[in-house]
């Protein structure tokens, strides 16, 4: 396959960025996107440019920090991360739009690389349990009811991607909060820090700059691990009665 690649290049967060055209050749349909990535970047720096940065890590789908915008879609045309996005789901001559997250709390550090230490901030403010010292308890020693178990794994499986802000007109993180705020709300283990836990995270969220919410459900459709929209209202209806609690002292 022959592709034409326009790619965001930016030095830095301070200088002005711009798309670039490349050509790559020779690239096999079942290459994922990552992969087609490092031949291009393989191409510059044998012509003596500066290769494309952009994140990557496990690319086996599981670490969320193959982040990018193909043409205009969070990881692309497809329901996955970008690294387990193969080339099959383009054509030959193919022009391909690569930009990074575009988000006001995901400020650009270089190329297609962006900052999601906002995410790490909400999570530090409350995605923790209580942990007692001495040895780990029994599996079974807590009983937890099979619809929290399922809701809580649901809920667990977020990556942290961000492509849930990438993909929201608002720049919103109620997905990526309300699942970090859900999967230990619902476990009796988290239960000693349940209302901190949503007020502080979500009061951080707020924080850092990401948008409101309208519910549009962009954030749903383009989570590579399908976490629910009714997960938004489930930490909603958390958050209000934690209020109603504090507020009572």
């Amino acid at each position: 396959m022959r592709l034409n690649l326009r790619v965001w290049r930016q030095k830095n967060g301070a200088a002005e960025g711009a798309m670039a055209t490349y050509e790559v050749d020779g690239i096999s349909a079942d290459m994922s996107f990552l992969e087609m990535l490092d031949t291009l970047n393989e191409d510059l720096i044998l012509r003596g440019e500066d290769p494309v940065a952009f994140d990557h890590d496990c690319r086996e789908g599981i670490c969320g920090a193959c982040s990018l915008v193909i043409n205009g879609d969070a990881h692309g045309p497809e329901r996955t991360t970008t690294c387990q996005l193969h080339m099959r789901s383009f054509r030959d001559g193919d022009t391909i739009d690569v930009e990074p997250w575009r988000a006001s709390a995901f400020p650009v550090v270089k190329d297609l690389v962006v900052d999601r230490g906002a995410f790490d901030r909400v999570i530090q403010a409350g995605g923790y349990i209580t942990a007692p010292t001495g040895s780990a308890p029994e599996a079974h020693a807590t009983p937890v009811p099979k619809a929290d178990a399922d809701s809580a794994f649901e809920h667990a499986e977020c990556i942290g991607c961000g492509a849930c802000v990438a993909a929201c007109p608002n720049g919103s993180a109620m997905l990526f909060t309300s699942a970090k705020i859900n999967h230990l709300n619902v476990l009796p283990q988290g239960s000693p820090e349940r209302e901190t836990r949503v007020l502080d995270m979500v009061a951080q969220m707020d924080a850092e700059g990401f948008g409101g919410c309208t519910l549009t459900g962009e954030c749903a459709t383009a989570c590579p691990k399908g976490i629910p929209l009714p997960s938004i209202s489930a930490m909603n209806r958390e958050w209000l009665r934690a209020r109603r609690k504090a507020s009572r002292g």
